[in-house]
């Protein structure tokens, strides 16, 4: 299959603020060895593409320089080595960089075919967030059914994906929010109760909740003052799963608790892992998640599609977050 020697993407420049994402050209990438190139159809935006764009979030060594993390499209070129993909499939993916351009090339293990019934559109909404909530709550926190879990940013990608998630698993979910309507968004897709965290103190509310118990795990990216907070409301042998700081990443924590209660503190990100892990990751979403998006057990939430050349007012969406859900990018479109 031909492709063109170059292609357009979105360029951050030296960083800044939104609007220094402007389109550009480049040269198309070749798959390496275990890669495959995709067209892309449709790319998601994520905060630590936001990160990215601003100069605090430097791309792993390797990885495309270009921002964005998940696409969905048609495999049009091989690596060496490939054995999983064949031209002409249409598949959605983590990626390691490099998504806001018409092609992204990627490890294979990293790919994952659309759920039957899904759009382009849809199935480019899933890969970063899945990923994340799998290897967060499922993985590293080890939430079971009849068990309890509080989501802090319950409407945003992640918090909806980890609702629906947790629910779909047999757990008891909670959630902080900041206004009515993402109140009504997150009980719509599986929340028990969703706290507005403006009008009430999430401890108190949580506590009440559980007889006093505290929940089992916390998936927090918030971090900064929530952190002191999130130790009062876990329960005994509770879990604090964190996956980003929206607040400072350096504040005064007393510990104790964390020895009297025995909880585990835990957390990661997703970028700098290995392909290894993020195939193994694939594989078990693969074999555990994809029958429920099949059955719509599971959906991901959109919120607005942008133009691939508009990507500047979808940060400027994304930083606002009045959004609920996945904001996108059409690339080529379905």
């Amino acid at each position: 299959m031909t492709r063109p020697s170059t292609m357009k993407f979105v360029t951050h420049g030296a960083g800044g603020g939104p609007e220094v994402l402007t389109p550009s050209s480049c040269a198309t990438p070749s798959p390496q060895k275990g890669e495959v190139l995709v067209k892309v159809a449709f790319a998601g935006v994520n905060r630590p593409d936001c990160l990215q764009r601003s100069g605090r979030y430097p791309p792993p060594s390797g990885a495309s320089p270009i921002v964005g993390l998940e696409i969905s499209g048609e495999v049009v070129a091989l690596g060496e080595g490939v054995t999983q993909w064949k031209l002409g499939d249409k598949v959605c993916a983590l990626t390691n960089g490099g998504a806001y351009a018409e092609y992204a090339a990627l490890p294979q293990g990293q790919a994952l075919p659309i759920p039957k019934g899904y759009s382009m559109l849809q199935a480019a909404a899933l890969p970063e967030n899945f990923f994340t909530v799998w290897t967060n709550v499922f993985q590293r926190g080890k939430l079971k059914a009849g068990e309890t879990i509080l989501v802090h940013g319950g409407s945003s990608g992640i918090g909806l994906t980890a609702i629906q998630l947790a629910h779909a698993f047999g757990a008891k979910v909670f959630c902080t929010v900041g206004n009515a309507e993402k109140v009504a968004a997150c009980l719509k897709v599986g929340a028990h109760t969703a706290i507005d965290y403006k009008t009430q103190d999430f401890v108190e509310e949580v506590l009440q909740l559980t007889n006093q118990k505290g929940v089992n795990a916390i998936l927090d990216m918030v971090g900064g003052s929530y952190m002191q907070r999130n130790l009062k409301a876990l329960a005994i042998e509770g879990r604090l799963l964190q996956i980003a700081f929206l607040q400072p990443s350096k504040v005064e924590v007393d510990w104790v608790s964390l020895m009297t209660k025995r909880l585990t503190f835990t957390g990661s990100t997703l970028r700098p892992r290995s392909a290894e892990d993020k195939a193994q990751i694939a594989n078990e979403l693969l074999q555990q998640v994809w029958p429920l998006l099949v059955s719509g057990k599971v959906a991901p939430v959109i919120h607005k599609v942008f133009d691939l050349k508009d990507a500047a007012l979808a940060h400027a969406l994304m930083e606002s977050s009045q959004h609920i859900g996945k904001i996108m990018l059409t690339v080529a479109g379905e």
